[in-house]
């Protein structure tokens, strides 16, 4: 199958529908970390956010496309997306995250024994989280819109994670939701948290 550079958006990217927006050379380019967006549709039996409604015109309250990452080996990733991802090729330009190149490919895929699979993002949540986001709970932990309110379950931060996979044409996506308390339950999660202590993403991923 091919994947078309340039056939898609961020803006126009509908629920269900999977944008690679750009790769970027990670380990001294031995490594590409592939960037991934998606505006995630939960299922209908998830319901409606009635603060996100109430909220419209409120920027930090937006809808967007969740992200995630994937480092990959330059040669695979070029195999089997049909890419050139070696330092020959011209798309590359630099910025001060190393050096980057734009992909917007809309439901990008592979091509498997004749199989399509396509990469699609399914969200995982957890309390339990990693040491990192345990030291950066300000901005790890799930809130009610950005900069609002931190969601918890059973009293914990939770912590929501996009990863992707392969998936066949109309397979089912599994999402792992975490039901959220009520806001007499949140008032004490985030105790012990200064700003002092945050690292901000961009001094993460580099």
């Amino acid at each position: 199958m091919k994947n078309n550079l340039n056939s898609g958006t961020i803006e126009a990217l509908t629920p269900g529908s999977t944008l690679l927006i750009s790769a970027r050379q990670v380990s001294e380019g031995a490594k590409v970390q592939l960037e991934f967006a998606e505006k995630i549709n939960a299922g209908p039996d998830k319901p409606v956010s009635a603060l996100a409604l109430l909220n419209a015109s409120d920027a930090r309250f937006s809808s967007g496309a969740r992200r995630a990452w994937m480092t990959v080996e330059p040669a695979d990733a070029g195999k089997w997306l049909g890419i050139d991802f070696s330092d020959a090729n011209e798309n590359w330009y630099e910025t001060e995250k190393g050096m980057m190149m734009d992909l917007n490919i809309l439901n990008p895929g592979v091509d498997l024994n004749g199989i399509e699979y396509f990469f699609k993002m399914y969200i995982i949540e957890s309390t339990e989280g990693t040491e990192w986001e345990m030291n950066n709970v300000e901005k790890a932990a799930k809130r009610a819109g950005k900069d609002g309110d931190y969601i918890t379950h059973g009293g914990a931060y939770i912590f929501s994670r996009g990863k992707v996979d392969l998936f066949k044409r109309g397979q089912a996506v599994q999402h792992t939701m975490l039901e959220a308390d009520t806001v007499a339950t949140q008032v004490t999660a985030n105790q012990g948290v200064t700003a002092e202590k945050v690292d901000t993403l961009d001094d993460i991923i580099g």
